[in-house]
């Protein structure tokens, strides 16, 4: 099955796969998503296009300029022709800051118009908004204050119980505060002290107040995320969920502010345009921690384009009621395999879990992440039955998955990585596990092999387990005829029980 292709859900009606595009005309960037789904059931990301147009370029004075104009209609017409290639027909077209603001802005909105992009200029509260409905279905947060930094605005938000409650755009963009305040190469320590005044002065105007976590969205905080897991080597390769702290900011603010833009252009990792921006992202970020007294600020992978999805995705109010179930379950859809055997795993271990709770103690967090892998633990297969464990754990690493904090999915990867052979070992990604972590994953790892292997034969010969403790672990399976291949291959795991649990493991069938 292809990367975009989408398969029903258990026991749902099959509903048509459609196809929708998402055009973002940022004051910094154009952007186009393409997004594969089946309405309320499950999606993919199937192509995206950038272009860094700079298009709030003079924005500063209140006109874009003529070169940005110039770079913008060139974009377009890219756009526009792409979409026709692709054959998608549904078309949301976003005109933020530089459009909204701009005297001039009006002659953007033509070009697309006169293209067939039909596009739509977003009030400041309504892209806060949307940025807000992203993170709501993204991230693991009840409550915050989101922060959208674009090239000619910020949205600074409230979100309360995952809900939209406030929203301000306030004149903070990067290229923006770049060309009012930034004019020396590197800049000029007064410059950068009168940029952070006004981003203090701006930020007072609205009626917030701290002592809720920070989520960032937007291009720039996104390279300053990245700019840190480079020099931390962060062993995870997703921004999207990341916690960039205040002291960690401070470090990139007195090193790279201190650079010319010809070095900052060279730093790896870091896309050629952001490298123009990133002092005024850099200060803007340190007077925001300082005005609502944050120790950092979780960074979202997605914003105002995913939020417009979301409200063609999801009736009203376009909330996943559990975004990291509806991330497991679409990941599976991705990458589905036979749905009896998933759920027959999945039973047999969480009945593991159950019988064998005297031993380890753990609680639902560990449940639901036992039972998620055991969801999850064949999707290599489509890579092919040689490794699939290892190709799973890839899949798992390979994007951002909704509603986990990265520790979680890389226990998650970590159990589908040990679901039929080896070690059970953190390896390259103990830097993102706590304290205890390393026996829980051990632990969760040998109940999902069993399970895998008790229905080894994939036919639901065993169908429930029953443990007696003492001294060693008495294994006693309910089957309607003795299940050879299950009863060989669960006893292998006799050694992995052992140092998991410190007990030996017999196993035999009740009879």
């Amino acid at each position: 099955m292809h990367r975009d292709q989408i398969t029903p859900w258990q026991g749902q009606k099959e509903v048509r796969l459609r196809s929708l595009a998402v055009l973002d005309l940022g004051s910094g960037t154009f952007r186009l998503v393409v997004f594969r789904y089946r309405p309320g059931q499950a999606y993919a990301l199937a192509d995206e296009l950038r272009e860094p147009v700079a298009l709030g370029e003079g924005l500063a004075q209140g006109r874009i300029a003529p070169v940005a104009l110039e770079r913008g209609r060139k974009a377009l017409r890219a756009f526009a022709d792409f979409l026709v290639s692709l054959g998608v027909k549904e078309v949301v077209t976003l005109a933020t800051s530089a459009a909204r603001e701009a005297e001039n802005g009006g002659l953007v909105l033509e070009e697309a118009q006169r293209l067939g992009l039909n596009p739509r200029l977003l009030p400041g509260e309504e892209e806060a908004a949307l940025g807000v409905l992203a993170v709501a279905n993204a991230l693991p947060l009840g409550e915050a204050l989101v922060v959208d930094q674009g090239g000619g605005s910020a949205q600074v938000s409230r979100m309360e119980g995952r809900a939209f409650r406030f929203g301000r755009a306030l004149p903070l963009g990067a290229l923006r505060l770049t060309e009012a305040f930034l004019r020396s190469d590197p800049p000029a320590k007064a410059e950068v002290k009168a940029l952070e005044a006004e981003v203090l002065r701006q930020l007072k105007t609205l009626p917030l107040e701290g002592g809720v976590p920070l989520a960032g969205l937007g291009g720039n905080l996104r390279a300053i995320a990245r700019l840190d897991q480079r020099r931390r080597r962060y062993p995870l390769d997703l921004l999207h969920g990341y916690y960039l702290s205040r002291e960690r900011v401070e470090e990139l603010y007195g090193d790279l502010l201190r650079l010319p833009f010809r070095a900052r252009a060279e730093l790896s990792g870091l896309q050629p345009d952001r490298a123009r921006t990133l002092p005024a992202s850099l200060a803007f970020l340190r007077a925001l921690f300082r005005h609502f007294r944050a120790p950092g600020l979780w960074l979202s992978g997605v914003g105002i384009r995913e939020g417009a999805f979301f409200t063609r995705f999801l009736p009203p109010p376009h909330l996943l009621p559990d975004p990291r179930a509806f991330a497991v379950e679409n990941l599976f859809q991705r990458y589905p395999f036979a749905q009896e055997h998933r759920e027959r795993v999945k039973a047999l271990a969480q009945a593991l879990f159950r019988e064998l709770h005297p031993l380890h103690r753990y609680g639902p967090e560990e449940e639901r992440l036992l039972l998620e892998a055991a969801h999850l633990h064949d999707i290599g297969m489509h890579l092919g039955y040689h490794e699939h464990h290892k190709h799973g754990a890839y899949l798992l690493l390979s994007e951002p998955l909704f509603g986990f904090a990265h520790r979680e999915q890389a226990l998650l990867a970590l159990l589908v990585r040990y679901h039929r052979r080896g070690n059970p070992t953190p390896g390259p990604l103990r830097p993102l596990l706590e304290r205890g972590d390393g026996k829980r994953l051990l632990r969760l790892a040998a109940l999902l092999r069993l399970a895998e292997m008790l229905e080894r034969t994939r036919s639901g010969r065993v169908r429930g387990v029953r443990a007696e403790l003492g001294e060693r672990v008495h294994l006693r399976l309910e089957a309607p005829a003795e299940p050879w291949v299950e009863l060989l291959e669960a006893g292998k795991q006799a050694g992995l029980f052992l140092e998991a649990f410190g007990l030996p493991l017999e196993v035999a069938w009740e009879g």
